[in-house]
């Protein structure tokens, strides 16, 4: 067998790489000259994050592609240390080591040449010798090229785990020097302590490092990652006998072995089982929760019925009032009411929980409008939250009262890891009124609702109806149905909406009719194409060129497209990809990009967070651009909410690209134009409520591309996935 060919270089630039696999694509600097002139080479193969700068070994074959010309395909790549001055220079001032840029680079090694490194290694003090180097930031220069050093050394340990540049960091930040002898011993702590590392790495560097199969400390973790996933998909707790099902076909394990170790846990405190009646009320299931789950639970359903039994009220003053004058005088500037609206409005002065919902047209604006008049009118203090940002933005907008996020009204304390409001410390306010509370998640209703005095009133406003929260939890939904306090749907669409196809077609589908598609309208089009690959390509074109030229709008701005599912040519990934290259393209390479979390970010691109920073005060869901790169602190800088957000690189995992988002990460939110393909590959996810629900997040413009089979399968599909949650039967059993 021949001996592989060898190639050695500092890397140009990384056109491709795979969080997932580890695939890499990347333009190499040969180190020799490659048929006698100095040329960049393709490199293609599975290896560790790397970032250009960086000198490496590689080992492997040279091949020929058929599209892509001469090209090495790497089998082994080794990091290896610059080998000339100038090698040296592009590897500082590469981004890797904080607080060295391009400039102190060059200066550096303009002063100690190619002993750089080893100055840095044994005298990092000396580069205090630079000209404008100061103490303070040669310490700076000092701790991060002994940390990154440590970095490598953790990166070594963790590259046969399939553990990215990106998480070593985070690695070694979580635990310092420690990094190696804790992953060593307990690999599981990756998957709880560390963002970004889930129990499938954590578990294949255990196995590696020879954990058996059956140990209690694998099934232990096997089933809090069973229970975490099933958070994530919404289920607040799992049925013993699934959970036990679902960790011994994960672990490959005998059922025994779990049931063993669900018990010690049991006993531990690590999970709490008790039983519960099913939806339908007939039996029960032993419910195996997480802690935080069933503690949040049970205390909504206490939290609420502590509220309604309660008997001080702080609008008990109204009683002495005439709720219908004050209606009269309040619709006034809120236009006529109906019935349906007086009564929303008379239940959320009346009773302490009550519950306005209702679908898109229908007034729920309006009628909070009046609310707001009588309560301003009587003097009564209110405080508006809404789950999202976009949400509380529209709901100030559309009421001309200060609105904020649930989060926000809360107030978090870093100090004390948790909401400034809570029981020692409520609210001040009379009344509290939440809309889109379709959104609200179990935990985040339970930190709410301790904030809440319990002689203050509480109105939850949004369409129970659309898709629930992303979080744990359909509680919008279960607090419907446990009656925790009267409930008014508005089903009544207002004459200025039915001109609107987008109310109109939201209805229909809610109803489980077919949506008018016809494009008879100027609001609300189908654009037929079967194929997969060629719907994308149209759906592309549609959003960039078609639409701004049609209707004004920007592509950026005032579009999003929404998807149901990730994979696939018609998918939320592949999606981003191909609208990020169209609608904010780097032909040049003068838009300063960087390669992050197995991402490629670009000034000027759409991104969202994908978790609550309570640091950086952004949440999940939030929408920003990025507005660029600071190599030398290692910042990528991204504005949000029209203000400035810091993400070090190594938190750069907790953002993703938003050109696409899934329905679900648009609850709340409302464009003017919505683009959602519509195939049968997205069987699966094909639902009435994500339809409606994509459908009601436009004001101006709906844009379907795919097939009406697809969409006449969604609308006749009202089977919601079920959530397993206890919520209703708990709201009913503190009632009494």
């Amino acid at each position: 067998m021949p001996a592989p060919d060898t190639l050695t270089g500092s890397v140009e630039r990384i056109t491709f790489y795979s969080d997932e696999t580890g695939y890499c694509v990347l333009r190499l600097r040969p180190h020799q000259l490659l048929l006698g002139r100095d040329q960049l080479v393709t490199v293609v193969g599975t290896m560790p994050e790397l970032q250009p700068g960086e000198s490496v070994r590689l080992e492997g074959e040279w091949s020929n592609h058929p599209q892509y010309g001469r090209q090495f395909r790497a089998e082994g790549v080794t990091q290896i240390r610059p080998a000339d001055a100038e090698a040296i220079r592009r590897y500082l001032g590469s981004g890797l080591i904080k607080g060295i840029g391009p400039a102190t680079a060059k200066k550096i090694v303009d002063t100690f040449g190619e002993d750089t490194l080893d100055v840095l290694d044994r005298t990092p003090d000396r580069v205090l010798e630079v000209d404008g180097v100061g103490q303070h930031r040669a310490r700076l220069i000092a701790e991060a090229w002994v940390a990154q050093q440590h970095i490598k050394e953790v990166m070594l340990f963790l590259q046969g785990h399939g553990i990215s540049t990106g998480l070593a960091v985070k690695i070694y930040k979580q635990y310092g020097d420690q990094a190696i002898p804790i992953v060593s011993r307990d690999p599981y702590r990756l998957a709880a302590d560390i963002f970004g590392i889930g129990f499938r790495t954590a578990d294949k560097i255990a196995q590696d490092l020879g954990l058996p199969a059956d140990a209690p400390a694998r099934i232990a973790a096997g089933l809090a990652h069973v229970l975490n996933e099933a958070t994530n998909e919404g289920h607040v707790f799992l049925p013993r006998d699934a959970l036990v099902t679902s960790a011994a076909e994960l672990l490959e394990v005998a059922a025994e072995h779990v049931e063993e170790t669900l018990r010690r846990a049991a006993g531990r405190g690590d999970v709490m089982i008790e039983a519960v009646p099913v939806p339908d009320g007939l039996e029960q299931v032993e419910a195996v929760y997480l802690p935080p789950m069933i503690h949040s639970e049970k205390g909504v359903a206490q939290r609420l019925a502590r509220i309604t039994r309660t008997a001080a009220s702080r609008l008990a003053g109204l009683a002495r009032l005439d709720l219908d004058a004050l209606l009269a005088d309040a619709a006034g500037g809120a236009g006529a009411l109906t019935e349906q609206q007086r009564e929303a409005v008379r239940a959320a002065l009346t009773h302490k929980v009550s519950v306005l919902t209702g679908g898109p047209g229908t007034g729920k604006t309006t009628t909070l409008r009046a609310l707001i008049a009588i309560l301003e009118r009587t003097r009564h203090s209110f405080l508006l939250a809404s789950p999202t940002g976009r949400a509380a933005k529209r709901l100030s907008e559309a009421t001309g009262q200060p609105a904020r996020t649930i989060h926000r009204m809360l107030g978090f304390s870093p100090a004390e890891r948790g909401f400034l409001h809570n029981d020692d410390n409520p609210l001040d306010a009379d009344m509290i009124v939440v809309d889109e509370a379709s959104m609200i998640d179990l935990v985040l209703c339970y930190s709410l609702l301790r904030a809440i005095p319990p002689d203050a009133h509480l109105l939850l406003v949004g369409d129970a109806d659309q898709l629930p929260s992303v979080g744990a939890g359909n509680v919008l939904h279960d607090i419907i149905r446990g009656a925790a306090g009267p409930v008014t749907r508005l089903d009544v669409i207002f004459r200025q909406a039915e001109t609107s196809q987008i109310i109109t077609n939201a209805h229909r589908i809610n109803r489980g009719e077919s949506p008018d598609t016809s494009n008879q309208g100027d609001d609300f089009f189908v654009f037929v194409e079967e194929d997969p690959q060629k719907a994308a390509a149209l759906l592309v074109e549609i959003v960039q060129k078609r639409i701004p030229a049609r209707f004004g709008l920007d592509a950026l701005a005032d579009v999003q497209v929404l998807a149901p599912m990730y994979r696939g040519p018609l998918g939320v990934t592949a999606l981003n990809d191909v609208l990020q290259e169209t609608l904010n393209p780097n032909p040049s390479g003068r838009k300063a990009e960087r390669r992050l979390a197995g991402r490629l970010f670009r000034v000027g691109d759409k991104v969202i967070q994908t978790r609550n920073n309570y640091e950086k005060d952004v949440f999940n869901g939030d929408i920003g651009r990025v507005h660029g790169f600071d190599l030398t602190n290692q910042v990528m800088a991204v504005y949000m909410d029209e203000r400035l957000v810091h993400y070090d690189f190594a938190e750069a995992d907790e953002l993703t690209h938003a050109y696409c988002i899934s329905v679900h990460r648009s609850q709340g939110s409302e464009y003017p134009c919505v683009v959602m393909p519509v195939a049968t590959q997205h069987y699966l996810m094909l639902q009435r409520n994500l339809l409606y629900t994509a459908v009601t997040r436009a004001r101006q413009l709906v844009v379907l591309v795919g097939t009406r089979k697809a969409i006449a399968i969604a609308v006749r599909n009202d089977q919601v996935a079920q959530r397993w949650s206890a919520l209703d039967w708990r709201l009913r059993a503190e009632r009494g």
